[in-house]
Parts: C-alpha cells; structure tokens; sequence
C-alpha cells in the first residue's frame, strides 16, 4: 500500500481528514504511529495475544502472515572453551532455530539438533548425561544472553557454521520529505510497509488508536482498537 493512502486512511479514522484546527495530525506523527503499531501487531500474533490465541506459526494464518519477519544470517562465533557465542542482529526480534554444524578430529562435519534452552538451567544441563552436548547424537542446546547466541559445545566438538533464523523487526515506513522522528532529518525516499495490504488495513487502525490516545479521542481510540484485535 502507497504511504500516501495509508497516510489518507489514518486521517480518514481520525476524522482530520481536512481538520484545520490545533488537533491536526502531521506526517511524521503517522509515520512514528505506524511503526509503533507494526511492532505491537507483530509482537501480539507472535505470542498469541488474539482473539483466537494462535501464535508463532500456529495456523496456515499465522504462517502466511509473519513470513515476510523471518530472515536467515550467518553468525561470526568466537570459540568460549566450552560455549561459541555469536552476537545477534540489531533487528533481531525474536528467535526461531539455529542451524550448526560441528565438527571432531575423528570424523566429519555434521548437522546438529540445537534446542533452545534456559540460562538458568545451564549447570544442570551440562551436567546431566541425557541433555549435555553430544557430537555422536548430534544434539547439543544454546541460550541466549547479554544479546548473544552462545552455542554449548562442553569441550566435545567444534562449531563449523551457525546460521540463526529469526523474526526480525518490521522495516520502519517513511514518507517522502516528512521529518522522520527517529533521526530527525527529511525522508529522501518514500518506504512503503513491506506487509500485504490485508495487514496494513489492521495496522492502520491500530496506528490510528495510538494517535487518538495522544490527542485524547476516546472514540476513535476505542474503534481503532477493536478493529485491529477484531479482525486478527
């Protein structure tokens, strides 16, 4: 969908549409409100915060939906002794696997099982036979800390490869010689939201919720809201 009908369909919810008094919206209130409302939408399907409590590919939906999140990148690991860690992407919004492939002296490279795991359980995993890393079952576990991915390798193999796949965050909108509100400097270009128009059409009541918020229009808050949780 073109910014400049999204930005039309958001006024149009707001009824400022042609509003020449002190509550009318400038573009760059529609840009940060769009946004906002991309990583809200995103983040509720993700976990299941809907009316019908699907989330993270839970239905052919959900699937459809959130595809155009996932994204594939290579990790640069540092050997730890007994862990690998990779530092995770600045959009990285949530996790979905890693691939690794490990390697020993004796044989040859291998793709291994990682499961996600918690840093709280870390010693006991370590320690219990039937969990701890195991190049010969090609299993092994990783957590995530302090923005890091660190792969547990127990001394008994080397990682080779790690490519993380994740949901990342939705790319930001910008319009065209709007201020954008993040760097304060004019938009050279027009970015259009990368989602299918279905999703914009939820977004943009969600987008025009938040503005009625911080103009203080209960109304149209109470519309917008409904509308994007009602047709989820």
């Amino acid at each position: 969908m073109q910014n400049s009908v999204l930005t039309i369909k958001i006024k149009q919810r707001l009824n400022k549409l042609d509003s020449q008094d002190y509550d009318n919206i400038e573009c760059w209130q529609v840009v940060e409100a769009f946004n906002k409302a991309q990583v809200e939408w995103s983040r509720r399907q993700l976990h299941g915060i809907n009316l019908v409590k699907e989330g993270d590919e839970q239905s052919t939906r959900r699937k459809d939906d959130l595809q155009v999140l996932l994204n594939t990148e290579t990790l640069v690991t540092f050997d730890k002794t007994y862990y690998y860690k990779g530092a995770l992407p600045q959009d990285y919004m949530q996790w979905k696997r890693v691939d690794v492939y490990a390697q020993k002296d004796c044989c040859e490279k291998r793709r291994m099982t990682v499961y996600l795991a918690e840093e709280g359980n870390l010693n006991l995993l370590l320690r219990d036979k039937a969990k701890q890393p195991n190049f010969e079952w090609a299993e092994t576990f990783a957590t995530l800390i302090g923005n890091e991915v660190h792969i547990y390798t127990n001394e008994a193999f080397n990682v080779q490869e790690a490519n993380l796949i994740y949901y990342r965050q939705p790319i930001k909108i910008q319009v065209q010689g709007c201020v954008d509100p993040y760097t304060g400097v004019a938009s050279p270009v027009n970015v259009q939201c990368e989602f299918k128009d279905d999703i914009v059409e939820l977004m943009i009541d969600e987008a025009a919720a938040i503005l009625a918020g911080d103009i203080e229009s209960g109304n149209q808050f109470s519309r917008g809201t409904e509308g994007a949780e009602r047709n989820n």
